[in-house]
């Protein structure tokens, strides 16, 4: 009996247990506050067909820092939080597009493309400090305008969306 099929089916095996271990690790529950919720075509909910993040669990993910200025505050600001791909990566998102919405209820909605051209972040902080909800917080999506001026557009002010507390994916 030649050896050769056996390595084949023990290299397969192998690959195929590989393939299981590099898979995203299940999201745990939040044991704090929730601050976010993420709906539709995700692989990797925490509670029912949501994953709901608190503080600590948004803090854990991969981390950006953007000093910019915004159209809406006065000079520069250092924000910190994770990078908007780290989020879509550890729910497992698969859509072309999400529909951010804040606690006032407005929406917008921003192609996962800009997520992968830019470092857009989903702001906590803000020079150091939590952002309360009365200055943008808890969370804001935040573009490296200064970095990349060509994002000083209508629409991408208008997908700057502040105080989020929702995601849609789709």
């Amino acid at each position: 009996m030649s050896l050769r099929p056996v390595l084949a089916v023990i290299l397969g095996l192998a690959a195929a247990a590989m393939g299981v271990a590099v898979q995203a690790a299940p999201l745990p529950s939040p044991s704090g506050e929730v601050i976010l919720t993420i709906r539709g075509d995700i692989a990797h909910p925490n509670v029912g067909d949501e994953a709901r993040f608190d503080r600590a669990m948004l803090d854990r993910l991969a981390s950006h820092t953007i000093v910019t200025t915004t159209p809406w505050q006065p000079g520069p600001g250092r924000f910190e939080g994770p990078l908007f791909s780290a989020l879509l990566e550890a729910v497992g998102a698969d859509g072309d597009e999400v529909r951010v919405g804040a606690l006032n209820g407005f929406e917008a909605r921003i192609p996962v493309s800009d997520f992968r051209q830019y470092d857009v972040i989903l702001a906590m902080w803000r020079n150091g400090e939590p952002m309360p909800i009365r200055d943008f917080g808890p969370l804001f999506v935040v573009y490296p305008f200064d970095e990349h001026p060509e994002l000083m557009t209508e629409a991408i002010r208008f997908r700057s969306v502040w105080q989020v507390n929702r995601i849609f994916v789709y």
